[in-house]
């Protein structure tokens, strides 16, 4: 498979959520058929869903380069959660979490399948998202909605400023 452009979300908010980036990270950039390009930097946000009482988030975005297929890059960035002690049978959807890792783009690539789709189903309504994907790449145009990530991102922060 041809070498492909791949961006990945990290969140977390249980425990040192940073030093978690550091290693997930560190272990995409130590695996075989990935290279990590750049991460931006960490935006804190105040949890989205969930339940009540919840402590803010840690959102950041990588940039990988891979030959990996898009099932074995998500298997590969579920490996690396587990490894950082994430147990995702034991938690509340939207819940406090140790590391989520989520496959936001791989490519042009448009994959539904059990278990996975890319790009990834809320990344067009997720501004906790977008705004790290945006330091990375701003002018990515978006293929739900056909614009770029600087353009959404404005779009979303428009309308939740309104909305409060």
């Amino acid at each position: 498979m041809a070498p492909v452009r791949a961006f990945v979300a990290l969140g977390g908010n249980v425990g040192d959520t940073a030093a978690r980036f550091d290693a997930a990270c560190a272990a995409l950039a130590a695996a075989s058929d990935v290279e990590l390009l750049r991460r931006s930097s960490n935006v804190v946000t105040a949890p989205v869903g969930g339940p009540p009482g919840q402590r803010d988030y840690l959102n950041a975005v990588v940039e990988l380069e891979t030959t990996l297929a898009a099932r074995a890059l998500l298997e590969l960035l579920q490996e690396v959660e587990r490894a950082n002690g994430r147990e995702r049978t034991l938690e509340e959807r939207w819940g406090p979490r140790t590391l989520d890792l989520d496959l936001l783009l791989h490519g042009a690539a448009r994959v539904t399948e059990p278990g996975l789709t890319v790009p990834h189903p809320r990344l067009e309504e997720r501004s906790f998202v977008l705004a790290p994907l945006a330091e990375l790449a701003p002018e990515l145009v978006l293929a739900g909605c056909g614009r770029s990530v600087a353009e959404r991102l404005t779009e979303l922060e428009s309308s939740e400023a309104r909305a409060r």
